[in-house]
C-alpha cells in the first residue's frame, strides 16, 4: 500500500491512457494516478499480458522535435547497470488524438514503498529512523550516485519519492531525467504553482535551469536532512526549511542544534556533513567522494554496499606479498578475506598470472573464476583491477583451450553482466574494451541463444558499431569488435536488424584501412556471410560485398575458415541476385571469381567442407542462364567431374556436382537449328 503522501485517482471505466490502437500504450491498463510530478503525470499501470505493474511518467511535449530530442538524451540511460539504479524499462512517444497532444512515456519499475513513505510514516509516529538501516541505505544511494557521476550522468530529479525500496534493506534510484525535460521553463512554472512541495528538493541554481553533479549533492543533503529531522519536524516545516536554506544557510544551525538535543543518532557526523552539502554556491559544495569519506571512512558508518570499502586504508605491499606465498587455494583464501582491498586483489591476480598452467587447476577452476568475477564486481570503478581481472580470465581461457580444446567455457549471467558493467564504468579505456570484447566473443560462441539475446538487449550491437566507426585507427578494437559481432550474429536471433544495415559500409572501411590483415579479413567474411543470411545487406551493396569477399579470398586462400565463410557469403548473395552472380564471374584486375574458385579447389581439394561451399556457390551460379557460358568457357566442367569422382561418399557434394554438370551439358548441347543453346 502506498503511504499517506500518495494521491490515487481511479480512471473512468475503460480508460487506458493516451495512445491510439496499436501504439505501445495499448498493452497497458491504467490502474490509478499518483501525484503529478515535476514533469508530468505518473500512472500506475498493469501490463495486460503479464499482469506486471509499472509506473509510466507521461510528459506532454510541445512538438515532435522536443519529444525526439528528449528521447535521444534518455536512451543511453537504458544501458546503465547498477544494483542500486532502476533503469527505464521502455521509452516511447505516443499521440492522444482526443486532446491533440504528444506524450513522451517513460516506463519505470513499480514499487509501493520509497524513502518518501518511510519518512512520512516516521514523521506521523514522531519516531527516529533506525540508525543501522539509514547507514545501510545511505551507502547504497552514495554508491549509485558515485557510479552516475563517474559516468558524467546527473540525476537532476533526486528526492525521497525517487529512491524506491525493493526490499526492507535494498533501495534503488529511479526516474533519472534529461536536460531537455528539466529546462522546460513553462512546464516547471506550471508545476511550481500546482505543487511547490516537489521543487523544494531542488538546488538554488537548478531553479534557474542550471544542473551539475553539485545539484545532486544539494538534493541528497535535503533528503538526509529530512530523514534525520522527521521525528520532530512536520512536513510543512520541513518544506519551508528546505526552501529557506537557498537564501539563508544559517537556518540549518538551529535544526542541527535540535538534532543534538533530541540525541539523533550520528548527529556529529551529520553536523559535519550537511553544512558542506547545502552550500548556496555549487563550487563550495563537496563532491560525492567527499560525502563517502566523511560518512564511511572518517566516520563509523557501515553499509552492505561493498564497493564503499574501496575507501579503506591500504594494506602494505610487504604484508600482501607474504600472504600470497602459496598455491592457488591459499591465494583465493586471501582474496576472499581481503575482498574490499583493491591493492590486495591486484597483487593476487598478478601472482596468478605468473603461475604455470599445471598449477592453475585447468581446464576450468570454477572457484578461481568466481573469485575473479566477484573482484570485478566489488571494484568496478578501479580500472587497474578490471584490466588485471580481464587479463587473468583471458589467460585462463587461452591456457584451457590450448590444453583442453573440448572444454566448455564457464559462462553465466553474472560473468556477462560483470563484463558489460566494466564497459559501462570505463567507456573510453581501449585496452579494457578489447579484452572484454574478446572474452564475450569466446564465451558467446559456446553458450545458448539466451546469452546472445541478453547481450543484444544490453545494446552491445550498437556499442560495437559505434566503436568500429570511431576507432578505425585502432587495429585491436576493429579486430576484437568484428570477432564479437561475428559471435553474436552466429548464435543469436536478431530482433532489431536496423543497426546492422550500417555494417557492410563499416566493414568496407575497416578492410580498406587494413588491406593485408588476414585476421580482419577472416572476421569480416564471417560477418558478411551471416548478414547475407539475415537479409541485412541491401541490393545496392551486393556488388561491393561480393568484391570484398573475393578480395579476402585472394588475400588469404590458405585460411580455411575465411575461405569457408567467404564462399558461404557469396553463395547466399548469388542465390538471390543475378547482379551478384555477374560480379563473381566478371573479369577484373585481380582476375575473375571463376579462376579464383578453381584455385581454391586445387588448394583445398582434400577439405570436404571447403569443396562443399565451393559446390554450393557453383549451383547458384549455374541457376542463371546468362552465367552458364562463363562456366563453360572457364572449364568448370572438369573441376565438377573431379569433385563427383573424388567425393563419392558425400551425397551432398555429388548432388551439387551433378546439378551443375546437367546445366552445363544442357547449355552446350546442339540446338534444333544446329547450334548450341543454353537450356533454362
Amino acid at each position: 500500500m502506498l503511504g499517506p503522501g500518495s494521491n490515487r485517482r481511479r480512471p473512468t471505466q475503460g480508460e487506458r491512457g493516451p495512445g491510439s490502437p496499436g501504439e505501445p500504450m495499448e498493452k497497458y491498463q491504467v490502474l490509478y494516478q499518483l501525484n503529478p510530478g515535476a514533469l508530468g503525470v505518473n500512472l500506475v499501470v498493469e501490463e495486460m499480458e503479464t499482469k506486471v505493474k509499472h509506473v509510466i511518467k507521461q510528459v506532454e511535449c510541445m512538438d515532435d522535435h522536443y519529444a525526439s530530442q528528449a528521447l535521444e538524451e534518455l536512451m543511453p540511460l537504458l544501458k546503465l547497470r547498477h544494483a542500486h539504479i532502476s533503469v527505464y524499462q521502455e521509452l516511447f512517444i505516443t499521440w492522444n488524438g482526443e486532446i491533440s497532444s504528444l506524450y513522451l512515456c517513460l516506463v519505470m519499475e513499480f514499487n509501493e514503498l520509497s524513502f518518501q513513505e518511510v519518512i512520512e510514516d516516521k514523521r506521523k509516529a514522531k519516531k527516529i529512523i533506525d540508525s543501522e538501516w539509514m547507514q545501510n541505505v545511505l551507502g547504497q544511494v552514495l554508491d549509485a550516485l558515485e557510479y552516475l557521476h563517474h559516468l558524467d550522468i546527473i540525476h537532476r530529479n533526486l528526492k525521497p519519492s525517487n529512491i524506491i525500496l525493493i526490499s526492507s534493506d535494498h533501495c534503488k534510484l529511479q526516474d533519472l531525467s534529461s536536460n531537455v525535460l528539466m529546462t522546460d521553463k513553462a512546464k516547471w512554472n506550471i508545476r511550481a504553482e500546482e505543487d511547490p512541495f516537489h521543487k523544494s528538493w531542488m538546488a538554488p541554481e537548478a531553479l534557474n535551469f542550471s544542473f551539475s553533479q553539485k545539484s545532486d549533492i544539494w538534493s541528497l543533503g535535503c533528503i538526509i536532512l529530512d530523514m534525520t529531522s522527521c521525528s520532530f519536524m512536520d512536513g510543512t516545516e520541513a518544506m519551508h526549511l528546505r526552501k529557506s536554506l537557498r537564501q539563508s544557510p544559517g537556518s540549518l544551525k538551529a535544526v542541527l542544534k535540535t538534532m543534538e538535543e533530541k540525541q539523533i543518532p550520528d548527529v556529529e557526523t551529520f553536523g559535519n556533513l550537511l553544512p558542506l552539502m547545502l552550500q548556496i554556491d555549487p563550487s563550495d559544495r563537496i563532491t560525492i567522494k567527499d560525502v563517502v569519506h566523511i560518512t564511511f571512512v572518517r566516520g563509523s558508518f557501515k553499509s552492505s554496499c561493498v564497493s564503499l570499502t574501496l575507501h579503506r586504508q591500504m594494506v602494505p605491499a610487504s604484508i600482501t606479498d607474504m600472504l600470497l606465498e602459496g598455491n592457488v587455494a591459499s591465494i583465493l583464501e586471501v582474496m576472499q578475506k581481503f575482498s574490499g582491498w583493491p591493492e590486495v586483489q591486484l597483487r593476487a591476480m598478478k601472482r596468478l598470472l605468473k603461475m604455470p598452467a599445471d598449477q592453475l587447476g585447468l581446464p576450468w577452476p570454477p572457484e578461481l573464476v568466481e573469485v575473479v568475477v566477484t573482484t570485478m564486481q566489488l571494484h568496478d570503478r578501479v580500472l587497474d583491477v578490471q584490466l588485471c581481472a580481464c587479463s587473468l580470465l583471458l589467460h585462463l581461457l587461452g591456457q584451457a583451450l590450448v590444453h583442453h580444446p573440448e572444454a566448455k567455457t564457464p559462462c553465466n549471467q553474472a560473468i556477462t553482466s560483470t563484463l558489460l558493467s566494466a564497459l559501462q564504468s570505463h567507456p573510453e579505456e581501449e585496452p579494457l574494451l578489447v579484452m572484454v570484447y574478446s572474452l564475450l566473443a569466446i564465451t558467446t560462441t559456446q553458450e545458448s541463444e539466451s546469452l546472445s539475446d541478453e547481450l543484444q538487449n544490453a545494446g552491445l550491437l550498437e556499442h560495437i558499431l559505434e566503436h568500429l566507426n570511431s576507432s578505425l585507427e585502432s587495429r585491436d578494437v576493429c579486430a576484437s569488435g568484428l570477432g564479437l559481432l561475428w559471435a553474436l550474429l552466429l548464435d543469436g536471433i536478431i530482433v532489431n536488424k536496423a543497426p546492422l544495415e550500417k555494417v557492410p559500409d563499416l566493414i568496407s572501411q575497416v578492410l580498406a584501412t587494413y588491406p593485408a590483415d588476414g585476421e580482419m579479413a577472416e572476421a569480416s567474411c564471417g560477418v558478411f556471410w551471416l548478414l547475407s543470411l539475415l537479409g541485412c545487406i541491401k541490393e545496392q551493396q551486393f556488388e561491393q560485398v561480393v568484391a570484398l569477399l573475393l578480395q579476402s579470398i585472394r588475400l588469404c586462400q590458405d585460411r580455411a575458415l575465411l575461405v569457408n565463410n567467404a564462399y558461404r557469403g557469396l553463395a547466399s548473395l548469388v542465390k538471390v541476385s543475378e547482379l551478384a552472380a555477374f560480379k563473381v564471374v566478371v573479369q577484373e584486375e585481380g582476375g575473375s571469381g571463376l579462376s579464383l574458385i578453381k584455385e581454391t579447389y586445387q588448394l583445398h581439394r582434400d577439405d570436404p567442407e571447403v569443396v562443399e561451399n565451393v559446390g554450393m556457390l557453383l549451383v547458384h551460379l549455374a541457376s542463371y542462364e546468362e552465367i552458364l557460358p562463363e562456366l563453360v568457357s572457364s572449364s568448370m566442367k572438369a573441376v565438377l567431374q573431379e569433385i563427383k569422382e573424388r567425393f563419392t561418399s558425400s551425397l551432398e557434394l555429388v548432388s551439387y556436382a551433378e546439378k551443375v554438370l546437367l546445366r552445363l551439358e544442357a547449355a552446350t548441347s546442339p540446338s534444333p537449328l544446329g547450334g548450341e543453346a543454353a537450356q533454362p
